[in-house]
């Protein structure tokens, strides 16, 4: 009898709709609306995304929208090249500038002195007595020629071998500080005229053209451009000393 009785039952469950369950014209409308609410909570509420943040991408939107597109990044390229290739040129057109800016720019480093010429070697200078064989017309141009080359000034000692005070001044001639003041600034030529040479008596005229009674020795100064400085026939013979002649010397050797 029980077995009877469910099955009916259950197949009245089966077929019956439940009570709860709304009509279908009743649940479309009720969709709809909240459809409609979510749209406008959406559009008008507060956003939850945090200030500064992306705003997340929309359902359906690809993701390559952000990414610029082929002719975008085409059109991008050639003005980029451009800014690159204009670098180079910027940097070379500023370096002329600074090289120009360093060079004119005084070193600081010291600068090393600048290299003087070498002294020119002493003069020779002749030992003692007179040579009555030399050509002293020779001798007096060849000092000339070396006088224009060096700046010296040219002695001529007019004297004899048998005169003592040609001997006196030939020992101060001698003496290492007068031979160094020699060497240094002069040209000396020693001239015989204690012989018969016509020749040499006519060179000491030429030198010395005040005439008279000649003392020996005599000792006259020329320039280099054959100017007569001094001529002690006129002005008289230094001390025959160390002191006078290098005092005498060093007076007209400039």
């Amino acid at each position: 009898m029980s077995s009877r009785l469910l099955r009916p039952v259950r197949a009245d469950r089966r077929t019956t709709a439940p009570r709860s369950a709304a009509p279908l014209g009743t649940r479309l409308p009720l969709v709809a609306v909240a459809v409609v609410a979510a749209g406008l909570t959406a559009a008008c509420g507060p956003s939850s995304q945090p200030v500064g943040s992306a705003a997340p991408a929309k359902a359906g939107q690809s993701s390559e929208a952000a990414l610029p597109s082929a002719s975008e990044s085409a059109t991008a390229s050639p003005e980029a090249s451009a800014s690159a290739s204009a670098s180079p040129s910027a940097s070379a057109s500023a370096s002329p500038s600074r090289a120009a800016t360093a060079s004119a720019t005084p070193s600081r480093t010291p600068s090393k002195p600048a290299r003087t010429s070498a002294a020119p070697e002493p003069a020779r200078v002749p030992g003692p007595g007179y040579d009555s064989s030399a050509d002293a017309q020779k001798q007096i141009e060849a000092a000339l020629r070396a006088a224009k080359a060096d700046g010296r000034a040219v002695l001529l000692d007019f004297g004899a071998n048998w005169c003592g005070n040609c001997k006196a001044a030939d020992k101060v001639f001698a003496q290492p500080q007068t031979t160094a003041i020699l060497g240094a600034s002069y040209r000396l030529v020693k001239v015989d005229i204690g012989g018969n040479s016509s020749a040499n008596s006519a060179l000491l005229r030429k030198y010395s053209p005040s005439g008279g009674t000649y003392t020996m020795p005599v000792l006259v100064v020329v320039s280099p451009s054959g100017t007569v400085r001094t001529d002690t026939h006129v002005t008289g013979n230094p001390s025959l000393t160390a002191d006078g002649i290098n005092a005498f010397l060093r007076k007209w050797a400039s």
